[in-house]
């Protein structure tokens, strides 16, 4: 103490005038940094003192109890510069440069340090993951900041306002904490996004910043897709389930009509398809750590009607009400009828059917069919029984064999079954069991009871006798009156019946058999030879034929000479004389006008010929022509030779003749070559093409005479004829030509 006080009254001693050029200035600073405050006294050689919130820091130039703190500058200059190193919190304060001997103070000079926040901090970062649909709440806080940190939030370069703050101030009193906290909606936010929080004061202006991520978790997101659709029963489909989940999918699982497909796994099921997928959905679940998301389908599966609800048959009282109910599923929509089995009508199209006030006539089958357009048809039938007085249905009048057994029948239709059937007549009541001569039968059938009264020995009396039947039920009772009448052992009818279907089947094998000769003669007419000896020809003439065969024998007359038939010259002349005397007796008609194609034969009466006759006549053959003599129409040449030539004399070998049917015109060729003594001549008879009958035209000049004997002879025998060409190849075939006439 005495030593101090020694000092000033030293210093006191040596005072010298002085002043400050350099005093302390009030400075701010960042933490960390350095900084100098300046104090110059010049020609000052005392003790200089620096004072910090009034504290004397030291003497000396080196201050030992503060290692960042140096005095600096030239002391001849009167340099007393404080340099703080690192500048700390604990470095703001208010300092003074003293000079002790001179006594003087410098102003204070203020030292204001800045501390900048520590790097902001958002809770739950830097990944911050919320559940879909839940808003987003996030804090962000700068520490130890002096002055106070100011926050800001950022997301994709945009402020986002509406934010909240909050400060806090420190222990030391100096610094502060900064909370700031953002609210976002579930709609305002997106998974991926990075928000910012950035902090500064004006320790560091720029700011300090910090970041997160947004991640939004959800249930996963599954769409269930069926291919192909829509899809007939029996075929392939393929479910296919997609899904996106945060976190990643863990599990698939599949049902079907509510129940576990354990057999399937993963996110793909391939099925065929019945009419149950139509209804049963089918169904995937996804799950993930947030728990699991299941989707249904259904399949629109076409199938035909399937029952639903199948009706009942009912059996309901005279005049109330039938119901009826029948539902089908299908796919296409289905059309549903009701109809009554054996009748067309429509009843109903809806799934009901009601029939008010019942009556007996509507019992029988229902049908309630459905119809799926252009897949299938179902139908199902039920039976409607009307409870109501019996219903009788017989033949009132049934019949019997005088002397027989004979038999009555009354048929009973009845809901419920009758309690009673009782036959009557006369005086006589019968329900079951024999009577005399009577017996009474019942049988039960599906449709009904057949009640028969049976009577032995049928007496003429039974015919006048009028019979009722009547049946009994709880509803009511039906009478039928029955008589009974003799029956015919063969009744008439029958007998013209089965006349008149015996002619008429007759005549239609008759007429059948004619066609088919007809049709098979016309076909056998073109270039045909016959080498049968039992072909019977009739040649009819007509006018309205006449151009047709005409026509014909130029036809055969080409096709002879094509085919080599003809090669000589006087067949072809007699062929040429034969189509001229054709067109002389054109103008012949028939007797009838063509209402009958008849075959005339005028009978001659002449006295037999004796064997000179026939000489004469062979003679007369032999050394010229008969002039206009003509073979009689409806004779065959068969019947002229076993007159003729009967016996061993026979003009003409019949058997080795053939015949070519060429119309009336080979009868006028056989009769001109007859005129010109051919049959003197065995061989050249043979040259001539002759048919087996006569034309039906007569000439009364000139003919033969032949006996009855003859011509009945002619009559029965068999009406062939056969000829053939001496240089013609017999075994090459002629046309053949036949027609038959009624």
């Amino acid at each position: 103490m005495i030593s101090w006080v020694l000092l000033l009254l030293w210093i006191s001693g040596h005072r010298v005038e002085a002043m400050f050029t350099q005093q302390p200035q009030d400075l701010v600073v960042v933490a960390g940094e350095q900084v100098t405050l300046e104090c110059t006294i010049p020609g000052y050689r005392g003790v200089v003192l620096w004072i910090k919130d009034g504290l004397a820091l030291g003497v000396g130039r080196d201050l030992p109890g503060y290692p960042r703190y140096k005095v600096t500058g030239d002391h001849g200059l009167g340099e007393h510069h404080l340099l703080i190193q690192r500048v700390e919190l604990m470095d703001d304060a208010v300092f003074e440069c003293q000079a002790v001997q001179a006594a003087m103070r410098s102003r204070p000079g203020r030292l204001t340090v800045l501390v900048p926040p520590d790097d902001p901090v958002i809770g739950g970062g830097p990944v911050v993951s919320l559940r879909a649909g839940n808003p987003l709440n996030l804090t962000c806080h700068a520490d130890n900041a002096k002055p106070a940190a100011y926050i800001i939030w950022i997301r994709n370069g945009e402020v986002l306002n509406g934010a909240m703050y909050s400060k806090t101030l420190l222990r030391d009193g100096r610094r502060e904490s900064t909370v700031s906290t953002l609210y976002l909606s579930p709609s305002n936010i997106e998974t991926g996004q990075q928000i910012i929080c950035k902090a500064s004061n004006k320790a560091v202006p720029e700011g300090k910043e910090t970041r997160v991520t947004i991640d939004i978790q959800h249930l996963p997101l599954v769409n269930l897709s069926v291919e192909p659709q829509p899809i007939l029963e029996g075929n392939l489909v393929k479910f296919h389930c997609s899904a996106k989940a945060n976190p990643p999918v863990s599990l698939y699982r599949w049902a079907k009509g509510g129940n576990m497909l354990k057999e399937v796994s993963g996110d793909t099921y391939e099925v065929v398809v019945d009419h149950s997928f139509f209804t049963e959905p089918v169904s995937c679940e996804v799950t993930n750590s947030l728990g699991s998301t299941n989707v249904s389908r259904n399949v629109d599966v076409y199938f035909g009607p399937r029952m639903a609800a199948e009706p009942q048959s009912l059996q309901v009282d005279l005049g109330s009400e039938a119901i009826f109910n029948c539902a089908w599923t299908g796919n296409p929509s289905l059309t549903i009828v009701w109809m009554k089995r054996g009748s067309g009508v429509v009843l109903s199209n809806e799934n009901l059917l009601t029939l008010k006030n019942v009556r007996q006539e509507d019992a029988g089958k229902y049908v309630c069919r459905a119809v799926v357009p252009r897949v299938g048809a179902g139908e199902k039938e039920v039976s409607l029984t009307v409870n109501g007085p019996p219903t009788i249905s017989s033949t009132q009048t049934q019949q019997a064999l005088h002397g027989e057994k004979g038999q009555i029948k009354c048929f009973i239709r009845s809901t419920p079954p009758p309690d009673r059937i009782a036959w009557s007549w006369k005086e006589t009541v019968l329900e079951s069991g024999t009577s005399g001569r009577y017996t009474v039968e019942t049988v039960n059938t599906e449709e009904g009871v057949i009640s028969t009264l049976t009577m032995s020995n049928i007496v003429p009396a039974d015919f006048q006798t009028i019979y009722n039947c009547t049946a009994w039920n709880s509803f009511g009772s039906d009478t039928e009156i029955i008589r009974l009448k003799e029956q015919e052992s063969l009744p008439v009818a029958v007998i013209i019946g089965i006349a008149v279907g015996a002619f008429v089947a007759f005549i239609v094998l008759m007429g059948t058999i004619s066609a088919f000769c007809c049709t098979r003669s016309q076909r056998n007419l073109k270039g045909v030879v016959s080498a049968k000896n039992d072909i019977r020809v009739e040649i009819v003439h007509k006018d309205h034929n006449a151009a047709r065969e005409n026509e014909e024998h130029n036809s055969m007359k080409q096709l002879m000479v094509e085919r080599g038939e003809f090669q000589q010259e006087s067949v072809l002349k007699q062929l040429e004389v034969l189509q001229e005397e054709e067109k002389e007796y054109q103008h012949i008609k028939d007797p009838t006008n063509g209402y009958y194609s008849v075959n005339t034969f005028k009978e001659h009466h002449t006295p037999t010929m004796t064997g000179n006759q026939t000489a004469e006549v062979r003679n007369s053959t032999n050394t010229g022509t008969l002039g206009k003599q003509r073979v009689p129409t409806g004779m065959s040449f068969t019947n002229i030779y076993s007159t003729l030539g009967a016996g061993p004399n026979r003009l003409y070998d019949y058997g080795q003749r053939f015949v070519l049917g060429m119309g009336s015109s080979s009868i006028e060729l056989c009769e001109r070559e007859f005129q010109r003594g051919s049959l003197s001549d065995s061989s050249s008879f043979i040259d001539t093409q002759c048919d087996s009958s006569i034309s039906s035209y007569s000439k009364p000049d000139g003919y033969v005479q032949f006996d009855k004997d003859s011509k009945a002879s002619a009559s029965s025998s068999s009406h062939y004829s056969q000829s053939s060409s001496q240089n013609s190849d017999l075994t090459r075939p002629l046309q053949k030509r036949m027609q038959t006439h009624v």
